[in-house]
């Protein structure tokens, strides 16, 4: 009698899965190349016709893996059953080149055997087929080399098929017996989430034949002669010979009856979701026999396994996926960005928090020098949302000094800054959610025309409302006045406020500290060991005032080193990023840099202020308190703006000695006076000083 052949699985990886696996690689295994645990599906064997022919072509025995394969609760198709296996992911393509595959093949195949339980009673369908999965993934190219084995037992003597071949599964159960079969496996799919590899048959009445588990085997089967005992399987393959899961359960069934000659009734489960009149794919019905004493005694060691894929050209050896020209390159983009990121947190930053500087939600005062740096550093840390607010369009003489503007952006009077900005962003990333807003930030010292008053009451409650939808500010702005409404609105609403000033060679950066009487983000109300870090106007004794009058042209510009911007915008950046790294954030403690200095967070020390001097190539770090009379973040000045809004601003704008006097600093002045008048100075001395 002819032997029985088998059809080996082809793996069918679905493109989401690679996805999947290029996540996990970077946020989950980095450089772990242990076993992981992936699942993957089949379905019944189909045929399509050939259009041209007429033909029917077999779709082959595929075994599928998609974007679910990884997932613990993994759930297959439609009418698909389920089969666990094993991947193991290498670091670099020279390990999986050198890898023992013959040593992991012969480890799946080892513990296949050996979860095969004493009797056909016992164990689980899943213990019968598993699959092992080495991969490779270049995730600079898309490239993914990859290689599955579907370790299989070789039969000694092998299996022979009955005289009368493979038939027609209605004429050896009849139309009411397939009906049945198909019913009742029907309803197991529905009770298990998944279609049985395998089940058992066993006449019924009418016709009709009973379902039931291949773990059920002993109970099941109790009373009913061997001769009408019935196994069957879902069959994958849709050629004559029947798909590779019969093979692993042949040696099962022979392997729990050691010795023993056997001869089985096997169903080949072809009916997907409905009977079909294609006579191919529909199922099939065979006697196959192990005639001579099976070479299995009881006790005996594992047989010889098989099961390699072939590649593409018929040959053992690995494939290769490239997802690089199939890829939609916002998506290749998106996740191409942050790689770097990622890669830190392999060996540098284990505990470093990307998610909490890419959910960070950032406005940007300034789309001039400073901001252009600064928003494109922030798109390096990952950050998504960017919102840049700016009155100026873009000149002639920005785009050499300001990254995110052009030539063309310069003509017809030049775009405004912010959106121009903003569109730049896209260009570079299309996955950044970034907008321009063109707006005049009332300032003090600039009186608001009564004409102005409605559109400038407007403007501050939009700046209002973009501090509400943003976690951090910063201010990027060329003259010290236009700091100071949004250093009030930072201090009133608790935010984030970065501050970057630039000189002709020198700069400042300095993180603006937090409300008094706020409260750290771990909710504790224990006081902090240091005083509430100052904000930008906290050394001043006198309010900000208008310093854009009268002024030549090399005072209307920022004149400064070209080298100086981009290192204090990525300074400011730092700053940040190390703050929502640290525990406290806002609160963080200020430190000066020194490495057994307590209070740093992942990424090292949080300074209060960072003074740069590019003439002597150093920078200092300095911690200034908050001062109580401070006109930007004073709780005087705060508890003002919160109860009249505008009209505080107003009155900031329009009224010379407004602030000083809510303050306190011209009760200060006065006593100052009062103090040098109250001297005696002797005019003697100080002439014979000269």
């Amino acid at each position: 009698m002819p032997i029985v052949q088998f059809v080996p699985f082809s793996s069918s990886v679905h493109p989401s899965f690679w996805h999947e696996l290029t996540k996990l690689k970077i946020d989950v295994l980095r450089l772990d190349a242990s076993h992981v645990p992936v699942s993957a599906s089949y379905t019944a064997g189909k045929t399509v016709v050939d259009r041209e022919t007429g033909n029917e072509v077999g779709l082959g025995c595929h075994l599928t893996l998609g974007e679910d394969a990884f997932k613990p609760d993994a759930k297959p198709a439609k009418h698909a059953a389920l089969i666990k296996g094993t991947m193991i992911n290498f670091n670099t393509i020279e390990d999986f080149k050198s890898s023992d595959k013959t040593a992991l093949f012969n480890e799946l195949s080892d513990r296949l055997w050996a979860g095969l339980s004493p009797s056909p009673s016992a164990g689980t369908t899943a213990e019968l087929n598993s699959f092992l999965l080495i991969t490779f993934a270049d995730l600079k190219k898309y490239k993914y080399y990859y290689w599955f084995a579907f370790p299989a037992f070789m039969a000694s003597p092998p299996w022979e098929i009955g005289d009368s071949g493979w038939g027609l599964a209605e004429e050896a159960l009849g139309a009411e017996g397939v009906k049945s079969v198909h019913g009742q496996l029907a309803e197991l799919e529905v009770e298990t989430g998944a279609a049985e590899q395998f089940f058992l048959l066993r006449p019924g009445a009418a016709g009709a034949y009973e379902v039931g588990r291949l773990e059920q085997w002993g109970e099941f089967f109790a009373s009913v002669p061997e001769e009408d005992q019935i196994i069957g399987f879902l069959d994958p393959s849709s050629t004559h010979n029947p798909g590779w899961p019969l093979r692993n359960l042949l040696s099962h069934i022979s392997s729990r009856q050691p010795g023993k000659p056997l001869s089985l009734n096997i169903l080949s489960w072809r009916d997907g979701d409905r009977p079909t009149g294609n006579r191919r794919w529909a199922s099939r019905y065979a006697k196959i026999d192990l005639r001579a004493a099976a070479a299995l005694a009881e006790g005996a060691k594992r047989p010889t396994a098989v099961g390699w894929e072939r590649n593409a050209a018929g040959k053992l050896g690995p494939r290769m996926a490239d997802l690089a020209p199939m890829m939609d390159p916002a998506r290749l983009a998106d996740q191409a960005v942050d790689l770097n990121l990622k890669l830190m947190r392999w060996r540098i930053l284990p505990e470093l928090n990307l998610e909490k500087v890419a959910e960070t939600r950032c406005l940007l005062l300034g789309a001039g020098t400073l901001g252009c740096y600064v928003a494109r550093t922030l798109m390096g840390w990952g950050v998504r949302n960017i919102t840049l607010v700016d009155s100026g369009k873009v000149s002639f003489s920005n785009p050499v000094r300001q990254p995110l503007f052009d030539f063309e952006d310069c003509l017809d009077g030049g775009k405004p800054k912010a959106a121009c900005a903003a569109e730049h962003l896209k260009k570079i990333f299309p996955g950044i959610n970034a907008r321009g807003i063109e707006m005049a930030i009332p300032m003090p010292g600039h009186p608001i025309p009564p004409s102005e008053v409605e559109k400038i009451r407007t403007t501050v409650a939009e700046l209002e409302e973009l501090y509400d939808t943003h976690d951090a500010v910063f201010l990027l702005m060329d003259s010290r006045e236009s700091r100071w409404l949004p250093t009030v609105l930072g201090t009133a609403k608790n935010k984030y406020v970065m501050n970057a000033a630039l000189g002709f060679d020198t700069y400042l950066v300095m993180r603006h500290g937090p409300r008094q009487g706020t409260a750290p983000p771990s909710g504790t109300t224990e006081p902090p060991k240091h005083a509430r870090l100052g904000c930008y106007y906290c050394n001043d004794i006198v309010a900000p005032s208008d310093s854009l009058t009268d002024r030549t042209l090399d005072q209307m510009c920022t004149v400064t080193r070209p080298g100086l911007a981009p290192i204090a915008a990525s300074t400011a950046v730092e700053l940040l990023v190390s703050m929502l790294q640290h525990p406290l954030g806002i609160h963080a403690p200020p430190s000066s840099g020194k490495d057994d200095e307590e209070g740093h967070s992942v990424l090292g020390a949080v300074p209060h202020q960072l003074r740069g001097y590019l003439a002597r190539f150093n920078s200092m770090t300095i911690t200034g308190a908050a001062y109580d009379r401070c006109t930007g973040c004073s709780e005087a000045v705060v508890k003002a703006y919160e109860k009249d809004r505008f009209n505080m601003v107003q009155r900031a704008c329009d009224e010379t000695g407004y602030l000083e006097e809510l303050t306190g600093l011209k009760e200060l002045y006065s006593e100052s006076e009062a103090v040098m008048e109250a001297v005696d100075w002797d005019e003697d001395d100080a002439e014979g000083d000269f």
